[in-house]
């Protein structure tokens, strides 16, 4: 059945927001922003050894993991690098995702990638115990060290072009958000959103409603959950939803349908994806977040041995999010969307991220 279909892809994952995500477009160009002060590595030889650490769900998520593997295999295409893969498993300890990342170390598997800001903590440990390997990690700029390059996008920028396009394509003036977890990165989603929807009309109605509180991220892989919320925000009048919540998206997908109204997808472009196929008549657009080209970038500086520690901030002006336009849906406003784009990459509109 396509909901035990839908459940099984979503259920496995965690992330995304941390989401969170993922992107439509790979690209082998450095978009890199902020990469800031920090020990470049010493010249890598393509074959380099990669390895990458996903959060739950892993391959096959349709969203946060998805991307960072779209990237790796780009890398593996492109530079010639060989690779492994280890997933996370739900309620899973530090301890654990520790002794993942210190098994790629041990492998001899340099650079080596955490997917998701929940290894911050442990790939901090991780990596004063390994410091001639590079890491990295997407979606988190708390853990430092001269070893360690911070993959970090402007979620509240992409969310202001999906908020924006959902408040001129609302015919009631009412809308809504789905947060996965409440974290301060799915923050950053929900404070663009609105903005960009109050940009367009100051007036409009926006529910919102986070799945789960931390220390629970079930959150992130529980669409029944995220199907109740979704529907009772179409019960209560609006006629869109942004959904910011991993796996839980394809629950507020199952709820648009079923309302004969419209979703927003996150993190990649879900409308385009087969897993989501079912639903793509109701997706009206998604915040793309291109964690493909963090990815990549990463591993070509890597290759090249001008890999850098520190932030690498991915925003709307090095490509790093963006919106998508699949479908047709939003190609009547697409021109007043691309103002906007314009006015954030100008330094016009500054987004909240809070």
């Amino acid at each position: 059945m396509l909901r035990n279909r839908v459940s099984r892809l979503a259920a496995a994952t965690m992330g995304g927001a941390l989401l969170m995500a993922a992107a439509a477009c790979g690209g082998g160009d450095d978009t890199t922003t902020g990469a800031t002060a920090g020990a470049s590595s010493a010249p890598a030889a393509a074959g380099a050894k990669v390895g990458m650490a996903y959060d739950i769900g892993g391959r096959g998520d349709g969203s946060f993991n998805d991307a960072a593997a779209r990237g790796l295999d780009q890398a593996e295409s492109e530079l010639k690098i060989e690779k492994k893969e280890l997933e996370a498993t739900a309620g899973e300890t530090d301890a654990q995702k520790e002794e993942r990342l210190r098994l790629l170390a041990n492998g001899g598997y340099n650079p080596v990638i955490a997917v998701g800001f929940v290894y911050s903590g442990p790939l901090v440990k991780v990596a004063k115990e390994f410091p001639d390997v590079k890491f990295a990690i997407v979606d988190d700029d708390a853990a430092k060290a001269d070893n360690i390059t911070n993959l970090m996008f402007a979620e509240e920028q992409g969310s202001f072009l999906v908020g924006a396009a959902a408040a001129l394509k609302s015919e009631k003036g009412n809308i809504g958000f789905v947060g996965g977890v409440d974290v301060p990165l799915i923050h950053k989603f929900e404070a663009g959103f609105e903005a960009g929807a109050k940009a367009v009309k100051p007036d409009i109605k926006i529910q919102t409603k986070y799945l789960t509180q931390p220390p629970d991220f079930g959150g992130f892989g529980d669409p029944a959950k995220g199907k109740t919320a979704a529907t009772g925000m179409y019960d209560a009048g609006a006629d869109v939803v942004y959904q910011a919540a991993g796996g839980s998206g394809g629950g507020v997908f199952e709820a648009a349908k079923a309302a004969k109204a419209m979703a927003i997808g996150v993190d990649s472009d879900q409308a385009a994806l087969p897993a989501y196929a079912d639903f793509k008549d109701v997706i009206m657009t998604s915040m793309i977040k291109k964690v493909d080209v963090a990815v990549f970038d990463f591993l070509k500086n890597f290759t090249s041995g001008t890999v850098k520690a520190g932030p690498a901030i991915y925003d709307l002006k090095a490509g790093g999010v963006d919106y998508s336009t699949t479908g047709g849906k939003i190609d009547d406003i697409k021109p007043k969307i691309d103002e906007y784009k314009q006015k954030i990459i100008s330094g016009e509109i500054s987004v909240p991220s809070s």
